[in-house]
Parts: C-alpha cells; sequence; structure tokens
C-alpha cells in the first residue's frame, strides 16, 4: 500500500499519514486546521514487513483503509 507521510509544522511530532500525496480529501477539516501546515516527509510502501519508528504498520493500513488517514501523536513520556 503505498503511503504518503506529512508532520506537523505547528503541533510537534505530529505525522499525517494519507494514501495519496496531497489528496486530504479524507482527513476532517477540524483536524487540518489542528494541524496546520504540513510538509511532506517521505512517501513509502507499507506492508506487514515494513518497520515504521513509532506505529504498527498494520494498524496504519487497516487506518488507511477505513479512514483514509492515520494520525501519529508524540510518544507519551510518563
Amino acid at each position: 500500500m503505498e503511503c504518503s507521510i506529512y508532520k506537523s509544522l505547528k503541533k510537534t511530532d505530529n505525522y499525517l499519514f494519507i494514501k495519496d500525496e496531497d489528496d486530504f480529501s479524507q482527513v476532517p477539516q477540524e483536524l487540518l486546521d489542528l494541524l496546520g501546515n504540513l510538509e511532506l516527509v517521505m512517501a513509502i510502501t507499507l506492508s506487514q514487513e515494513r518497520r515504521l519508528a513509532q506505529a504498527d504498520p498494520l494498524e496504519v493500513m487497516r487506518a488507511l483503509e477505513h479512514e483514509g488517514y492515520y494520525l501519529q501523536l508524540p510518544p507519551k513520556n510518563f
């Protein structure tokens, strides 16, 4: 599954994964407003074997299929 990853320039360590580069049509406008300007970080091919820095690739793929996007939040440091 192809995927484009954007970082929020407003919210530190918030990353938005979408299926198609620059196609934010499935992302709620309220979320886009909250994230502010987004910068493309990379485009990747997701698979079960693909290692991601913080997210489970299966969870990301499910979210992309069902929601149209996946939001990766910063890790919780408690």
